[in-house]
């Protein structure tokens, strides 16, 4: 990374962050769906969703297998859920009318966090990408469907952001993390461009790009947030930010930064060692007060 490389600081983002007005209700602040978790993967889920909560928006609506229904519906008294019939678990094709049909009441979705990766859950993802009418933020499994037939992403009827950590880019390029790590901003880049997605690269100096060739380089986290499920919480931050009405590149940046300042904040407090993902989620909020100077 050279010197001139743009970065994701405070100043780029403090102007950006959108006011919420004293007449406001929940509608003000965007309508997220996430489609995401499957039978041993409800944790997924539900910190996509937390993080979604801890970011602002209006409404988190969480469609999961009705396997990890009684799960969910414990630990997470905030969200709207839809329980979806499934066969074997995960969901299926025979899912779709009813996963789109949710979709066309959102502002924003999230999906794939912990939904598995087998013929079944390739298909909806297929399905989802081509003709959901909103933006989207695709994380995990949902990048390892895409992965098969990766130009489905050109056929998305909306923006789309994705977030890969570098094995998922390097299954996502046909290419090793040893080659994706070697030049991280082209390779964001290029993947940004030839898919007309904005790309978030996750890892030391995420990278954010867009199709544009616009890019910039975070300036925040640390290896405490080198975690499982960190990456569901940074998915559902960024769809809340989506849902909210900001930008899809100005949702990534803000997301990467809030999240990574949130895992900073939370290493000065008990240790890289001993931090958790969910640890993070207290110190979001915090995060935005450093942002905006409260």
């Amino acid at each position: 990374m050279s010197n001139n490389t743009p970065l994701i600081t405070k100043e780029f983002l403090k102007d950006k962050i959108k006011s919420r007005p004293i007449d406001s209700n929940k509608g003000t602040f965007g309508n997220l769906l996430a489609i995401c978790g499957s039978y041993g993967m409800a944790g997924a889920a539900m910190m996509a969703a937390m993080g979604a909560l801890r970011s602002g928006v209006g409404l988190m609506r969480l469609a999961i297998p009705e396997s990890i229904y009684p799960i969910a519906a414990v630990r997470l008294p905030e969200c709207v859920f839809h329980p979806i019939k499934t066969t074997d678990k995960t969901f299926s094709q025979s899912n779709c009318t009813e996963l789109l049909k949710l979709c066309e009441t959102a502002s924003a979705v999230v999906l794939g966090c912990g939904m598995g990766w087998n013929f079944f859950t390739s298909s909806v993802t297929e399905r989802i990408v081509e003709s959901c009418a909103v933006p989207m933020v695709i994380d995990a499994d949902g990048l390892n469907c895409v992965s098969e037939h990766i130009d489905i992403l050109n056929s998305a009827k909306a923006p789309v952001i994705i977030t890969p950590h570098p094995g998922e880019m390097a299954r996502l390029t046909k290419t090793t993390i040893e080659e994706v790590q070697s030049n991280r901003i082209e390779c964001a880049c290029n993947f940004a461009k030839k898919y007309n997605v904005i790309t978030v690269l996750k890892g030391a100096g995420t990278v954010v790009a867009s199709p544009t060739g616009e890019h910039r380089v975070n300036t925040t986290g640390n290896p405490g947030m080198s975690t499982g499920g960190s990456g569901d919480i940074l998915a559902g931050i960024a769809g809340s930010l989506l849902a909210q009405g900001y930008s899809p590149f100005d949702a990534a940046c803000l997301g990467v930064f809030v999240h990574g300042l949130a895992g900073d904040i939370t290493a000065k407090q008990q240790g890289m060692i001993s931090m958790l993902p969910t640890d993070t989620l207290r110190n979001i909020g915090k995060a935005f007060f450093f942002i905006t100077d409260q």
